[in-house]
């Protein structure tokens, strides 16, 4: 029984694993350890819900189902509501399925998990290679311009290249010796070669120093 258990949770280990290794490639703040925890924690607390009372429990589910809910207080930390852009639900999510198949590496259900883990992968890396065209993107990006107009002729090139401006927040003091603007804004636009795009605008003034841009 001992190796039985040993064996569900290194496989919730590696399949956990395998789906933070995507996620610290991407660069984002839930990474290989968080999801090597949480789908250690559920295969856990599965395996505590179904032997760890003894033969008399009856509601085998009843620690497991708590992951369920439980898990959703940690994907809610990892989601951001600022200025009207809402950012993390992926990474949320991505605890949220991890916890799924944590929990059933916990029952044995290894075929399952397997199937489930590959599905993420395909969800978020493949589909983004294959369909890169598709779908906007939303961009932070910071830069330092010399005077309000400056900002005004960067706000009209990007607009004329089909940037959605979403917020916007200027101030005094972006410079060292505090004369410039700093400038941040939220921006939507289409996915393919966003980045690129942002970076030929803003390379057209002199005086737009970029800060910032993910």
């Amino acid at each position: 029984m001992l190796t039985d258990f040993t064996l569900r949770l290194i496989a919730a280990l590696l399949l956990g694993g395998a789906i933070g290794l995507e996620r610290e490639m991407r660069s984002k703040d839930a990474g290989f350890r968080t999801h090597v925890l949480v789908a250690l924690g559920s295969a856990l607390f599965t395996l505590v819900s179904q032997y760890g009372f003894g033969s008399e429990a009856r509601d085998v589910s009843r620690v497991a189902a708590q992951v369920v809910s439980g898990i959703g207080f940690l994907g809610a930390g990892t989601i951001i509501f600022q200025k009207n852009v809402v950012r993390g639900l992926t990474t949320a999510a991505g605890l949220w399925v991890t916890a799924a198949i944590g929990m059933a590496c916990g029952t044995g259900l290894y075929a399952m998990a397997g199937i489930t883990t590959a599905l993420v992968l395909v969800g978020l890396e493949s589909i983004s290679v294959v369909l890169p065209r598709l779908g906007t993107i939303s961009v932070q990006l910071s830069f330092t311009a010399s005077d309000r107009q400056s900002v005004r002729d960067v706000l009209a090139r990007l607009k004329a290249g089909g940037v959605e401006i979403v917020t916007l927040e200027m101030k005094r003091g972006g410079a060292p010796h505090g004369s410039q603007l700093a400038v941040t804004m939220d921006v939507k636009m289409k996915r393919d070669g966003h980045s690129a795009k942002i970076a030929d605008c803003l390379a057209e003034f002199d005086d737009v120093i970029v800060s910032n841009m993910e």
